[in-house]
């Protein structure tokens, strides 16, 4: 038998406190969440960020505050079994319409897209008041420009709505089996219906131009208004 593992044990439990508290006291103060990059430049050299992750975790499955992935990073977020006690605390956040979902849906699954690629889903002309909403929200983002005649911007999900909805990543998004388990679209859909798999590269694809700088701007200046957007 090694008499030596336990206090090998101790002298890695010793080494690892201090990190892990690092590691907590980071995520807590952060105003926003944190990828791995980030976490690991700041935590004593040799540290091992997968296993701290975990262990913290672990230790907050339980409490009134998880340690969560979402987009790529790292978050405290209230326990999901919790958030209903807070929400009467929290400013009443706008719903969005019924077109406003739709969009963001078709923008999710189909990215990148354009407006008239939104319309054609749809059935039905957008309003720009939809997208600025979205825009706002900072769910989308304008992404490029189509290389086709009127050069129209090209629409993708931004890091905001991942985080919002709590995904880690687009491709944890519902499939089409999914959807019909939740109801959301009809059981009984054509035999031929799929659901795109989503895609939020944020590398421009063959038929994209990079935004122009004003556009850019533009892109982050509040305009859409309750009247603005459709029903």
């Amino acid at each position: 038998m090694n008499m030596q593992q336990p206090a090998r044990e101790r002298t890695e439990e010793t080494r690892r406190a201090p990190a892990l508290r690092l590691l907590e006291a980071m995520l807590f103060a952060a105003g926003e969440p944190l990828d791995e990059a980030t976490l690991q430049a700041r935590l004593p050299e040799g540290a091992d960020l997968p296993a701290l992750l975990a262990e913290l975790a672990a230790e907050y499955a339980p409490r009134g505050v998880n340690l969560v992935r979402a987009a790529g990073k790292w978050m405290f977020r209230t326990a999901p079994d919790l958030g209903f006690l807070l929400a009467r605390d929290k400013p009443e956040p706008r719903k969005l319409s019924r077109a406003a979902l739709e969009t963001l849906a078709i923008i999710a699954y189909h990215q990148p897209v354009t407006r008239a690629e939104i319309e054609e889903i749809r059935g039905v002309a957008a309003n720009k008041g939809t997208l600025d909403v979205l825009l706002e929200a900072g769910w989308i983002r304008m992404r490029g420009r189509r290389r086709s005649p009127g050069r129209p911007v090209t629409y993708g999900t931004a890091e905001g709505f991942l985080v919002h909805f709590g995904l880690d990543s687009i491709q944890d998004l519902p499939g089409i089996e999914e959807l019909k388990g939740t109801g959301l679209i009809d059981a009984r859909v054509p035999a031929g219906l799929t659901v795109p798999i989503p895609n939020d590269d944020v590398s421009l694809h063959d038929d994209e131009d990079p935004l122009e700088p004003d556009v850019i701007d533009l892109a982050l200046v509040p305009r859409a208004t309750p009247d603005d957007e459709e029903e």
